[in-house]
């Protein structure tokens, strides 16, 4: 009889864990999905509600970073000068716990590829993952990577090796 109810109080305390870990978790990508709903509304200013005071975005080349400020106003001048439009085509979401190092925390990556339209026309579709770690109800850090170099090509730029522009 011991065992059974050691047995019952056990299984009643994982389910709740695990209960309690799903609903956060899903409350996780709602916050995200409400950033990227911000992205394709162009909302520079949602974004920014959404980022946390202390944010940190890096991506998607090595040694890019931003802090929360700079996105808003990195979003601010996109909208008024480069974007007419950004839509997110078949998006998957994905919640985990990291449960140490340097990266501890709860993350939501979005996979996507996304199409962006410019003020002058053009436009390029992007393959995209970005990452976005969750604190207190608000986006910490985000990690974003995508190939630039084909977003250039699309545009109709060519890389030349720097040896023949001589």
């Amino acid at each position: 009889m011991k065992n059974f109810i050691l047995l019952t109080v056990l299984l009643l305390a994982f389910s709740a864990c695990t209960s309690n870990n799903e609903k956060l978790q899903l409350d996780n990508i709602e916050i995200v999905k409400r950033y990227v709903s911000a992205v394709e509304n162009l909302d520079y200013e949602a974004m920014g509600a959404l980022l946390a005071d202390d944010y940190l975005g890096v991506g998607p080349s090595y040694g890019d970073s931003i802090r929360r400020d700079e996105a808003i106003a990195n979003w601010k001048w996109t909208v008024d000068n480069l974007y007419e439009k950004i839509t997110y085509n078949r998006q998957r979401f994905a919640a985990v716990t990291i449960p140490d190092g340097d990266n501890k925390g709860e993350w939501v990556a979005n996979w996507a590829d996304l199409t962006v339209v410019f003020k002058d026309g053009r436009s390029v579709t992007i393959l995209t993952n970005s990452n976005y770690r969750i604190e207190s109800g608000k986006i910490k850090n985000s990690l974003t990577f995508y190939n630039e170099a084909d977003v250039q090509r699309q545009l109709g730029f060519v890389m030349v090796p720097e040896e023949l522009l001589e």
